[in-house]
């Protein structure tokens, strides 16, 4: 009875087109004590074992495409309850691969892509103790690869999003592959490695960082201003100005040396507003502009040959103060490309907002505003993003057809 039963699995194995749909569907159970024996109700056919792959097919194209897409209410509480369904689903939890990866991509979508709970939950639906390597060539050949590069790709997904694991994820990992199983190396990486980096960085921001755009320009502005620990923030309103046509919030940085600065600054020689610049916090952007001026002009020193051993003088006793002049010290904000005089991020960029940011600027301690030039300029590593309007474009247009014209006839 037995020689035909297994006889009947090696043919059944023949027929059958993979090893998958052979394991799935072989008719013996294996027990620990070493036997093997057969299922008593079990009647194999050619065609129950083509219409068993089917379903299994069907069922694991189901998971990956619709399982996720035909969810209306995409939130966490949703999500763990699709994990709970398919974990009560079948017994045997078939396709769950297949499931992990369409959850994987599917997380942002519902919100929970920084979650650390869900990434326990996709891990717990791994059957425990099935993939632990026995010996060492199982465990360095990576035993059941499918599964273990699967848990892999969701530990990166993690260490991509900064979630840090914990003691109840390497408990799981543990039961599920072993102490020799790659997951669990990659987690011990992680552990070592995510710790240090977490609260390195000076500028600590939320996690995670605020919606609101005003609150977002207030860290990034004090952020960038971090240089010099004078430096103050301040919000404007745009409609708290006469003949304003936007109704948006201006927020301006700016420290004492800064006003001094542009205070002294020539009054017969433009400063420029240049953007728009862009500012990472997390993963939200903020777009700032600068008020900028040329750099300051270097004295006229005569040119020195430290080479030259002719003429060796003792500091002690000669004069060495002939080829030297005194020197104002730069300020960190006089740059080699230029001066900066204050920085300002709006609600809508636009260039109605950054004449409402100078004439903010102008009342609030810098009368030099009003006798400087101020131009207006679109440079900026972004292109030109600078609203222009109908009449400015007509314009540009009629001098760029004048211009044509002249040259014609200049080669004519």
């Amino acid at each position: 009875m037995y020689r035909n039963s297994v006889l009947c699995s090696v043919g059944h194995y023949f027929t059958s087109f993979t090893i998958l749909q052979w394991h799935r569907t072989l008719p013996l159970s294996v027990r620990l004590e070493g036997f093997i024996k057969p299922w008593p109700v079990a009647v194999w056919t050619h065609r129950r074992l083509i219409h068993l792959h089917k379903c299994l097919n069907a069922e694991k194209s189901l998971v990956t495409k619709d399982f996720f897409e035909s969810i209306q209410d995409k939130s966490k509480e949703t999500f763990l309850d699709m994990i709970h369904i398919f974990e009560s689903r079948d017994i045997h939890r078939r396709g769950h691969v297949e499931f992990i990866y369409a959850a994987l991509r599917h997380m942002e979508e519902f919100g929970v892509n920084k979650d650390l709970e869900v990434y326990k939950s996709l891990i717990d639906i791994l059957p425990k103790g099935k993939y632990i390597p026995t010996n060492i060539f199982q465990a360095e050949f990576q035993h059941y690869p499918k599964q273990q590069q699967c848990i892999i790709d969701v530990l990166e997904q993690m260490e991509d999003h900064g979630v840090t694991p914990d003691v109840e994820m390497e408990n799981l990992l543990l039961n599920i592959f072993g102490k020799r199983g790659h997951p669990v190396r990659k987690y011990w990486r992680m552990m070592y490695w995510m710790p240090k980096f977490k609260n390195i960085s000076p500028w600590p921001l939320p996690n995670p960082v605020p919606n609101n755009s005003l609150e977002l320009a207030k860290m990034a502005m004090e952020r960038m201003s971090s240089v010099d620990l004078q430096s103050k923030v301040s919000v404007y309103q745009a409609s708290d100005l006469k003949d304003s046509l936007d109704d948006t919030w201006i927020a301006s940085v700016q420290s004492p040396v800064q006003r001094e600065l542009l205070d002294a600054h020539p009054r017969d020689i433009s400063i420029f507003v240049e953007g728009v610049f862009r500012v990472w916090l997390r993963n939200a952007s903020v777009s700032y502009f600068i008020l900028r001026a040329d750099p300051r002009p270097k004295p006229n020193l005569p040119p020195q040959d430290f080479d030259d051993v002719g003429d060796l003088r003792l500091p002690f006793f000669d004069d060495v103060t002939e080829n030297q002049a005194l020197v104002r010290q730069p300020s960190v904000h006089e740059q080699e490309d230029g001066t900066i005089f204050a920085m300002c991020a709006t609600g809508s960029s636009s260039r109605d907002s950054l004449l409402s940011w100078i004439r903010s600027l102008e009342t609030d301690g810098n009368p030099a505003l009003a006798e400087i030039p101020v131009l207006f300029t679109s440079k900026s590593p972004l292109g030109e993003v600078v609203p222009v309007s109908e009449c400015d474009t007509e314009e540009i247009i009629e001098h760029r057809n004048i211009k044509s014209r002249t040259e014609s006839k200049d080669n004519s």
